[in-house]
């Protein structure tokens, strides 16, 4: 930032006012990075295990009736993709795209983890892109390797968005951050006290304009040539458009411009896959939301920028093959990644599906992993950023065997 004014330093400096306090719609880190090129990449972590199974159900697998009873393929319901797997109803907002072939998934994917399945192991792998954790956790992670590999990135167009960093994007390349601990949200009436009780005060008043052109309340910059009551006026209507808007939706936007702009990588996460108890409910929440940031990303981005675009999101592990006997699900092995955007090669799953039987199951309880997600991520920047294959798997994901091609990119 040019100027070392922070919201926090505004908002001590007006306390008196008694101004409400939300918490910050951006409750989710977002990283940025820059790189050479019109290729952009978007990193959705999906925090709590997704389901793969029931987010895209092998109903023509023989085995899956009995794992999960028959699916609803009406019009409302789950949404046949081609003959063999079915999307869950919630992704339905997605069609149109996987018609355009704009989406896609992979299933029956893991990192290396196995067995303990603890969400904070899995995390911290996932992001990291390592094998294992026998070693100590790196302190760096895939994307901030990916990102050493590139001459002249620079900290103007990285930034991360939320109250701290991801591990995906840290490390030597330089990332800068961003952290708004929250967003103000006034009354008419605060607005103007403000306006009257700063504006005989040189400091006060110079700090609610500066204030001001640093940032509206979702971190655009304000025109600086406009008049205090022609501001005050900019936030209430910011105010009244973010009301009711889902905080990852303003993230998606948010993400969005920067990527409009120069930057080429965004990461953030999104919580709400963990669900051990009557999972149909949350995991259609969740999956909703996720629909939504895709469309807003798309939105947003226009078409020429959504063309160079691929958005993968991905999650720690998947969940058992059975539902539970509070009809949810528990911490599993395999799972399933979802691509989205106008680069990569959609309406396909891509899998090596290795069966729902009882003795096809990774310890007769889990979906089998057949290709590690870390190869399939792998693939996609060799073929987004032109990045070595050899230093894929030895820098970005050390240890990791690319294998063939899956063709997850136009």
């Amino acid at each position: 930032m040019a100027s070392d004014l922070s919201r926090r330093a505004f908002l001590s400096r007006t306390a008196a006012l008694g101004c409400s306090l939300a918490a910050s719609p951006l409750v989710t880190p977002v990283t940025f990075a820059a790189t050479p090129g019109e290729n952009r990449l978007v990193v959705i972590i999906l925090r709590g295990a997704m389901d793969g199974l029931a987010t895209v159900m092998p109903y023509g697998d023989p085995e899956w009736p009995a794992l999960r009873g028959k699916p609803d393929l009406s019009e409302t319901g789950a949404a046949d993709l081609d003959g063999f797997f079915a999307m869950h109803h919630a992704l339905r907002p997605l069609l149109p795209l996987w018609k355009d072939k704009q989406l896609g998934f992979v299933h029956a994917v893991s990192t290396p983890y196995r067995d303990k399945r603890s969400h904070f192991d899995g995390q911290d792998l996932l992001e990291a892109g390592i094998a294992d954790l026998s070693q100590g956790l790196t302190r760096d992670g895939w994307l901030n390797r990916m990102l050493q590999h590139y001459p002249g990135v620079g900290t103007e167009t990285a930034y991360a968005v939320g109250r701290d960093s991801m591990l995906i994007l840290s490390g030597d390349a330089p990332v800068s951050r961003w952290s708004p601990e929250v967003d103000l949200t006034l009354s008419p009436q605060a607005l103007r006290l403000a306006e009257l009780v700063m504006q005989d005060d040189p400091a006060f008043s110079a700090a609610l304009a500066q204030a001001f052109s640093i940032a509206d309340n979702d971190g655009d910059a304000v025109a600086s040539e406009l008049r205090p009551g022609e501001m005050m006026a900019m936030m209430r209507d910011d105010q009244r458009a973010s009301r009711g808007t889902a905080a990852e939706v303003r993230v998606a936007e948010f993400v969005a411009r920067r990527l409009r702009d120069q930057s080429r990588i965004a990461s953030f996460s999104i919580n709400g896959w963990d669900t051990h108890d009557k999972q149909d409910k949350p995991l259609g929440r969740a999956l909703g939301v996720l629909s939504e940031v895709i469309l807003t990303l798309r939105k947003e981005l226009g078409g020429p920028a959504w063309n160079r675009t691929t958005v993968v999101a991905m999650t720690e592990f998947g969940r058992t093959a059975r539902m539970n006997g509070t009809l949810g699900t528990d911490h599993g092995t395999g799972g399933a990644m979802i691509l989205a955007g106008g680069a990569i090669r959609g309406g396909q799953v891509s899998t090596e599906w290795p069966g729902l039987s009882e003795t096809h199951l990774y310890q007769r309880r889990d979906l089998m992993p057949t290709r590690d997600l870390r190869a399939h991520a792998g693939w996609l920047i060799h073929g987004l950023f032109g990045l070595d294959r050899s230093v894929i798997e030895r820098d970005v994901f050390p240890g990791v065997e690319l294998g063939g091609n899956p063709g997850l990119l136009l």
